[in-house]
């Protein structure tokens, strides 16, 4: 990985100083690069020429299928989206992937507790937000925390497997015996299934952090907290 972060940075070089050269704003890490011009039309002739100085001068080849034109907030860099104002969001595309990486931790046909479950999405989970602890995210880490809680809560319902253990666990959560057979004998899907006054008055969020689960948004605003006091702590000067 570092041999390649390497190599990429000596060949790429000579892009760097022509970008400079021709006046654009511009980021690169390694090969993946961003271009910042005024318009669609600029951006056009930039890919155009670019292309070319790449093609032609570096006899890189350039893939076309991850390069284009658009509007900023489209576009990702290093898994991270550019808001209007500058600010750092989480791209579409690494959002999906965390979701996935989610989903397959947690697949209700795993056989496995749901403690260890939740283990693994853990430290995925753990390390993802870590990377992207500079992004404003609160409200997309808020709506993952419903979404992670809701697949937790479809994996309990699924592995009580029959309509009598789902309303003994229903009652033992709390939940008065007609809605709980009512859910019990409910021919609604799991995924439904979780998202009902039931399931979250059995099933509370207060539960899963009894399990460990990490509340994502309260895990990415700490760790800010964390780097502002770092980046504000006094130096004593070297006597």
């Amino acid at each position: 990985m570092l041999a390649n972060l390497l190599l990429a940075n000596l060949l790429l070089d000579d892009l760097d100083k022509e970008l400079e050269k021709r006046g654009h704003r511009f980021c690169r890490y390694a090969d993946d690069c961003n271009i910042h011009v005024r318009s669609h039309a600029a951006g056009e002739r930039v890919m155009a020429s670019v292309t070319a100085f790449l093609e032609g001068r570096l006899r890189l080849q350039v893939n076309q299928g991850k390069s284009a034109v658009a509007p900023v907030g489209e576009r990702q860099f290093l898994g991270h989206r550019l808001g209007r104002r500058g600010n750092l969001g989480i791209g579409g595309k690494s959002l999906t992937r965390a979701k996935d990486r989610l989903r397959e931790a947690i697949r209700r046909n795993r056989g496995i507790p749901l403690a260890r479950m939740v283990a693994e999405a853990n430290r995925f989970a753990v390390g993802w937000l870590t990377y992207f602890r500079h992004a404003q995210c609160r409200s997309t880490l808020l709506n993952l925390d419903g979404w992670l809680r809701r697949k937790l809560r479809c994996v309990r319902l699924k592995h009580c497997k029959s309509p009598s253990t789902i309303a003994g666990f229903l009652r033992e959560g709390g939940v008065a015996e007609r809605p709980a057979r009512q859910l019990a004998s409910s021919g609604k899907g799991w995924w439904r299934l979780a998202n009902t006054e039931q399931a979250k008055t059995a099933m509370p969020n207060d539960g899963f952090d009894t399990l460990g689960l990490v509340r994502l948004a309260d895990h990415h605003a700490a760790l800010n907290r964390v780097g502002n006091r770092l980046a504000t702590w006094p130096v004593r000067p070297a006597v």
